[in-house]
């Protein structure tokens, strides 16, 4: 009886600890959509993030190319190329360093608005 209970113990031990610590994730990763990237996470993207997207920009790249035919016929050339090489290339050249898309995303929504403003201020 005693061998049966330890596993079962510490299942639900290790299931609880992985649930408490992913419950304040979510209310981090909002707070943290418009923050820049510290150093960390810009040595990280430079060292590991950027090589992986680059072969798999040029691995999708060969996909693309060897599934075209199949594409043509499907109709759906334009998708198969965003998802295959539009996509990681856009992630690998374009992103800011150290950013997630998310963070991309804001930065560049904040960045556009403030050349609106800009340019509206100009403008009078």
């Amino acid at each position: 009886m005693k061998r049966a209970k330890r596993p079962v113990v510490a299942s639900a031990l290790a299931t609880a600890m992985m649930l408490t610590a992913m419950a304040p994730m979510p209310a981090v990763a909002g707070s943290m959509a418009g923050d820049r990237p510290g150093e960390i996470a810009m040595i990280a993207d430079t060292i590991i993030a950027r090589p992986v997207l680059l072969a798999s920009t040029v691995v999708g790249a060969g996909l693309f190319v060897v599934t075209l035919p199949f594409s043509l016929l499907g109709g759906n050339t334009g998708e198969a190329g965003n998802v295959l090489v539009m996509n990681p290339g856009k992630n690998t050249f374009v992103r800011c360093l150290g950013c997630t898309p998310a963070q991309h995303e804001s930065l560049k929504a904040e960045k556009a608005t403030k050349d609106h403003q800009e340019d509206v201020a100009s403008a009078e």
